[in-house]
């Protein structure tokens, strides 16, 4: 079939090389502009699946705008019969979900009609779900509503990060996808309309989410350090203190390791994930915070055997303030 593909980040690659790898022809490939990187922004680094395009010599557009005219076009010049979005990070017209005779489709990062929006896998780890899965639908005017195709669950464990579940649905979505291009070429894929009253969003992050409110309890404080990472994080009012993922305890109560630092850094100390437990064990704070919070004898700064991987990074976060 000869299918454009849209798709920008990380999430989307193995859609993309799905459909190169069952033998679709992919004549373009649209992907967000470059973003300028580097300490002065003066480099370009190209999107993940720029990169992959580029690697199998398909040709890619970048337009900043979709409303002027020019990317309509460039579609109608390479007339596909469909159109495959996955994280492209951009809303489509209607001029250009009319265009391909097969429709436009969507990989979408939810078990639609739950968690429409920008942000499904991070919600759906804060909201502490137990699982989430991959949507495939057609695309209509508004957002995130239109008829499935297909859809496949997976499991979200209870100490699993965003980071994890979206890797795994990454992989998820490039198979189902294969799968159900394959079902519309052949004529026999479903179209189920969506149950809106049903409906979530999962808005766009922002460091609006990141303080830690401490009345609330130790499963929701964790679920929301986990889908917060690496950004926006989560941070504590105390100096400054980033926190990041260490375990929840025993539901009522969180441990999490934690860093001092100049503003608020990502998910440890400027992107460093924290040691779980101290680089020296003599510090009198540690002492200080063992007796102050445990009990345990002052003039022994020294870990104790029977300290939990948590209790050190409980223990070295607030000795470090």
């Amino acid at each position: 079939m000869r299918i454009v593909f849209m798709g920008t980040p990380d999430f989307a690659v193995p859609s993309l090389e799905g459909l190169i790898s069952a033998g679709h022809e992919v004549c373009g490939v649209f992907s967000q502009p470059d973003k300028p990187v580097g300490r002065h922004q003066n480099k370009l680094q190209p999107t993940p699946v720029k990169s992959c395009a580029a690697a199998h010599g398909i040709p890619v557009y970048q337009p900043t705008k979709l409303r002027d005219g020019t990317a309509l076009a460039q579609l109608r010049e390479l007339a596909p019969e469909l159109v495959v979005v996955a994280a492209y990070g951009r809303i489509l017209p209607d001029d250009i979900l009319a265009l391909p005779p097969m429709g436009c489709i969507n990989v979408h990062s939810s078990l639609l009609p739950k968690y429409r929006g920008a942000a499904p896998i991070n919600w759906a780890v804060i909201r502490g779900e137990k699982e989430t899965g991959v949507t495939i639908m057609y695309m209509a005017e508004e957002l995130d509503a239109g008829d499935i195709i297909a859809q496949e669950t997976t499991h979200i464990d209870p100490e699993e990060t965003v980071e994890n579940v979206h890797d795994r649905l990454a992989d998820l979505g490039g198979r189902l996808l294969v799968q159900t291009v394959a079902e519309l070429a052949a004529g026999t894929a479903r179209r189920i309309p969506q149950d809106h009253s049903q409906a979530t969003l999962a808005p766009m992050l922002s460091r609006e989410l990141s303080p830690i409110d401490w009345s609330r309890s130790g499963r929701d404080i964790h679920n929301q350090i986990r889908g917060l990472v690496p950004w926006p994080a989560t941070s504590t009012d105390s100096q400054s203190v980033q926190v990041h993922p260490s375990g929840p305890g025993d539901g009522q109560t969180a441990w999490y390791s934690g860093r001092r630092g100049e503003g608020r850094h990502r998910c440890g100390l400027r992107g460093r994930k924290a040691p779980p437990y101290p680089r020296a064990a003599g510090s009198w704070r540690q002492a200080y915070v063992r007796r102050l919070l445990f009990g345990w004898p002052s003039h022994s700064p020294v870990i104790e055997k029977g300290e939990t991987p948590w209790e050190r990074s409980f223990i070295m976060a607030f000795a470090n303030l």
